[in-house]
């Protein structure tokens, strides 16, 4: 079987050294991998780095190898191409179909799927020229991984910055595995929680769950292969931000309500993978609970915590919004999980089943998908991503 062919463009900023981690992900996992820098990009690193790295020449004009007709042919034969980073001037040209040398070429030859990964100061970005450009990309198909807030050039800090090149990965990853398949959600803002709350007792203990984060980051990485605007509300994961995701972090359950609701508020669907605690102790202490000698514990009081998912599904912000709950089971796995449907409200809920050594923190994950209609969708042991792809194929549908 020919290894999946894959071309690595590379404009002039000065993340086009992480562009290296990226080609050496994409070589090491199998792809056949071509890098088509910009003349610019060079200034930054150099094209026997890129020759080295690729096992293949290295070239930023047409006019090499003309016999080849590299302009045509480079763009023809790729099963995905990935620009990374993505500067405002490659942005434009893409957009507006220039082609003045073997990358944009290049772009314009590519019948299979693109990814841009941008990169570029905060007021760049923000520019209306920029924002419209994207706009235009995302439009005819393209996916526009958002960047990530952090450390640019210099001083400078805010939205710009290049995604971890392992998360730019794992979007190549899912892209590659869909296809030229339609962008389902493309165009849709989805909301994702992920990871457990935590509910402190004390400034050094708290209340919490096992709950790695993973199901839902996989739903959130795979929502953007599919080319939705994702706001990740994260809790207490340690995980790294994928790529393209916006991130709002909370640690407590009252913190992930404000969180969810406020960005639901225009979302056209919320997936609610989180493990929210249920309780929380009813009091706080200022200082370390201490161990007295002689003396039992106090008992701890606990009160509810309020029930995020039932208050969404019952007062959605917005008409037709898509609400889907998870609901993690020990026993009575499928019994237990319909009766939470009908009492939550949502329109589907993935039930899986939990214990020492099943779905936390691992990789895989199994679970039965069932929707207020009825209907059941079992998912069968495989990667968490196989499962996240499974419940947006089920939410697309459900749009109004």
């Amino acid at each position: 079987m020919d290894k999946p062919k894959v071309v690595l463009g590379v404009s002039g900023g000065i993340a086009a050294y992480k562009a290296c981690e990226l080609l050496r992900r994409l070589t090491e996992s199998g792809h056949d991998t071509r890098v088509v820098p910009t003349a610019s990009a060079l200034h930054f690193v150099g094209a026997a780095t890129w020759s080295a790295l690729s096992g293949h020449p290295v070239s930023t004009e047409v006019w090499n190898d003309v016999h080849e007709v590299p302009h045509v042919r480079i763009g023809q034969q790729a099963d995905l191409v990935v620009v990374a980073p993505a500067t405002a001037d490659m942005l434009a040209k893409a957009a507006h179909g220039l082609a003045d040398d073997l990358l944009t070429n290049t772009l314009l030859t590519a019948r299979c799927p693109v990814v841009f990964a941008p990169a570029m100061h905060t007021e760049m970005w923000e520019h209306p020229a920029t924002q419209e450009n994207v706009a235009t990309l995302r439009r005819r198909g393209a996916v526009v991984i958002e960047p990530a807030v952090g450390r640019l050039t210099g001083v400078d800090t805010g939205k710009g910055r290049l995604p971890d090149p392992a998360e730019i990965f794992e979007v190549c990853r899912r892209v590659l595995a869909r296809g030229t398949g339609e962008r389902d959600l493309e165009g849709r803002h989805v909301v994702v929680s992920a990871g457990g709350t935590r509910e402190p007792l004390d400034p050094v203990r708290y209340l919490g769950n096992r709950s790695s984060g993973k199901q839902g980051y996989a739903l959130a990485r795979t929502a953007v292969a599919r080319g939705a605007r994702v706001t990740l509300i994260e809790a207490n994961t340690g995980l790294p931000d994928p790529a393209g995701v916006d991130v709002v972090r909370v640690g407590t359950a009252v913190q992930l309500r404000e969180a969810v609701l406020k960005a639901a508020s225009d979302a056209d669907a919320v997936v609610m993978a989180a493990a929210v605690a249920d309780f929380r102790p009813e009091s706080y202490a200022a200082g370390k609970i201490k161990k007295k000698d002689g003396q039992e514990p106090a008992p701890l009081v606990l009160v509810r915590n309020p029930d995020v998912l039932a208050e969404l599904s019952a007062d959605r912000p917005r008409p037709g919004q898509v609400v889907v709950g998870f609901a993690a089971e020990t026993d009575d796995v499928l019994a237990n999980g319909r009766q939470k449907l009908r009492r939550k409200g949502c329109d589907l809920l993935v039930v899986n089943e939990v214990g020492e050594r099943k779905t936390f923190g691992s990789e895989e994950n199994e679970a039965v998908v069932l929707a207020s209609d009825g209907a059941e969708t079992p998912v069968p042991y495989g990667p968490k991503e196989a499962l996240a792809d499974v419940v947006w194929d089920l939410v697309v549908p459900r749009f109004a």
